[in-house]
């Protein structure tokens, strides 16, 4: 029996989930580090260790290439890179992880900003004997834009500069002198080597002068998210449910509204806000799968029953009374341009905010940002990957808050009505 085994049920840790994203330069090796931390924490499959083997002899290899893990499109293989994000998921027993691989490569800036938009934490990986690269900044301001809560700094290769403590505090003054300029106040730093497993999960013996902690024990020990905070209690209404049962009268007259917490709690007997109306009224129930709760918190799908009957319907939102969020019919946003057709400002494109969806047409650029020189530069148009302060108009109101202070209501996607493809991500200013 494991040591996890003989506590009590109440005594096993839970530290929650935590989504983190690996990122960087080509070749900095984001795909190996990932290999080695799930080899390391031994939460690899059997199966799976063993077609990495037979892959690994394929190409001539004396080691197991942990690369191979997440490298799982043909031509990453043939090319040795990230193309696509690629999505692992484990646990250890006191946490869950999912893990997103983001692609060092310019051209798929737009991958990273997907992968970007729902991590928890961000691992920035630097060559050891390349240092701070046009790429690491480029990684750096997008997860500062995207507003990731922690940044960690993995210094790799090490073994490939004799474990220099030099070359790491020269690394590591660099970058704090260029996340300085963006704002980026709290980086953790590790020095490591993800091909030979030094400070991942084990220590190791060649890095005995650093006394910080691993990346493994960083992650067990980084707070859970909507953890760091208290926030406001945000409910997009997604689906109305009115059973159609005439045998049970107990149902003749529910009325439950659907939909997951985006943020805050709520409590049975709370008073609520139902937008746009702005008719108030009082929690009733909280229910999951017909069965009661006390309370609901942020992330969690409930069914909310209101004391009073209101119309509500899909694309409405719930939010405590007194704590409002902004209500508007024209948005400032910093937006990210991700389809191959440029952004057409004479065309209306279609603006989905949590559950709502509003036809849009472009108001004005302010500026595009280079995300090489970190320069704000005047724009007409903007290409696949540009990022952009942007202004739309919206046929319909849209209840959102700033993206710094809630992601999941500071968030929303552009989406072309002719090919139905999302063709822009946007965070509201």
């Amino acid at each position: 029996m494991s040591a996890i085994e003989q506590l009590p049920l109440e005594a096993v840790p839970d530290n929650g989930l935590l989504r983190f994203l690996t990122c960087g330069s080509v070749d900095d090796g984001k795909s190996t580090l990932i290999g080695r931390l799930l080899f390391d924490s031994k939460t690899i499959l059997a199966d799976t260790l063993h077609a990495m083997q037979r892959t690994s002899e394929k190409r001539g290899l004396d080691v197991l290439d942990l690369s191979l893990l997440t490298d799982g499109l043909q031509a990453e293989r043939e090319q040795g890179i990230t193309i696509d994000v690629a999505y692992r998921y484990f646990t250890t027993g006191t946490r869950k992880y999912i893990i997103a691989d983001a692609p060092g490569h310019e051209q798929y800036t737009r991958n990273m900003v997907t992968a970007a938009s729902t991590a928890d934490l961000a691992i920035i990986l630097i060559d050891a004997r390349k240092g701070v690269l046009a790429q690491t900044r480029r990684h750096s301001y997008l997860a500062h834009l995207l507003a990731i809560p922690q940044i960690v700094v993995a210094v790799n290769k090490m073994d490939l500069v004799d474990y220099s403590p030099e070359v790491f505090a020269r690394i590591k003054a660099e970058y704090l002198a260029f996340a300085g300029k963006l704002g980026i106040a709290d980086v953790r730093f590790i020095p490591m080597s993800a091909l030979l497993g030094d400070m991942i999960v084990d220590r190791g013996e060649r890095l005995n002068w650093y006394a910080g902690p691993t990346l493994f024990e960083l992650l067990e020990t980084t707070p859970a998210v909507h953890s760091a905070h208290a926030e406001k209690f945000r409910f997009p209404v997604q689906y109305v449910c009115r059973p159609q049962d005439s045998g049970n009268p107990e149902l003749h007259d529910y009325r439950g509204f659907m939909g997951r917490v985006e943020s805050g709690e709520l409590t049975i007997g709370d008073p609520v806000t139902v937008l746009p109306s702005g008719l108030e009224t009082r929690v009733r129930d909280i229910q999951v799968l017909g069965e009661s709760l006390p309370h609901a918190v942020a992330e969690q799908s409930v069914t909310i029953l209101l004391a009073d009957e209101i119309d509500i319907s899909r694309g409405d939102m719930i939010v405590k009374t007194g704590e409002l969020p902004r209500v508007s019919k024209q948005i400032d946003a910093m937006l990210c341009w991700l389809s191959e057709s440029p952004l057409d400002p004479r065309r209306k494109y279609l603006i989905r905010h949590t559950t709502r969806d509003s036809k849009a047409l472009l108001a004005g650029i302010a500026f595009r940002v280079d995300i090489n020189s970190m320069e704000q530069q005047p724009a007409e148009r903007l290409t696949m990957n540009d990022i952009a302060r942007v202004s739309f108009k919206l046929a319909q109101p849209i209840f959102a808050d700033p993206y710094a202070e809630s992601r999941g209501t500071g968030a929303f996607i552009v989406i072309d009505e002719s090919s139905n493809n999302t063709v822009g991500a946007g965070m509201l200013i």
